[in-house]
């Protein structure tokens, strides 16, 4: 992912919230706004493939973190969590809680407007 601009979203079939941001990471994903990662975060497989099929799936790729040791490199408290990182690797903002479309809004969209130049 180096060179680029991208988001990586911890979620999972179990979290609440995170149901909540779909929609806004889906429309996302559908206008190119940017690349999105998923990171599975303490799920079973079959239950985000699964989710991911009733929902609609926003990203590149999702990798599972079945125990929660990659989220623990990131400083994942829990699901969801989003961080926008740029072109060299480097988190710039971290989204703790779902996306709000003011978040969205007044916060990200300017950062990856800004960080892709």
């Amino acid at each position: 992912m180096r060179g680029k601009v991208w988001l990586l979203n911890v979620w999972a079939s179990w979290c609440v919230s995170c149901k909540v941001e779909h929609p806004i990471l889906n429309e996302m994903n559908r206008q190119g706004v940017v690349t999105i990662v998923g990171l599975n975060y303490k799920d079973a497989r079959a239950d985000a493939q699964k989710w991911l099929k009733q929902n609609g799936d926003p990203y590149l790729f999702s990798v599972s973190d079945i125990d929660g040791k990659v989220g623990i490199d990131y400083g994942v408290y829990g699901a969801p969590e989003t961080f926008v990182i740029d072109k060299q690797g480097v988190i710039r903002y971290k989204q703790i809680g779902p996306i709000t479309p003011e978040a969205l809004d007044t916060t990200i969209l300017p950062l990856l407007k800004q960080l892709n130049g």
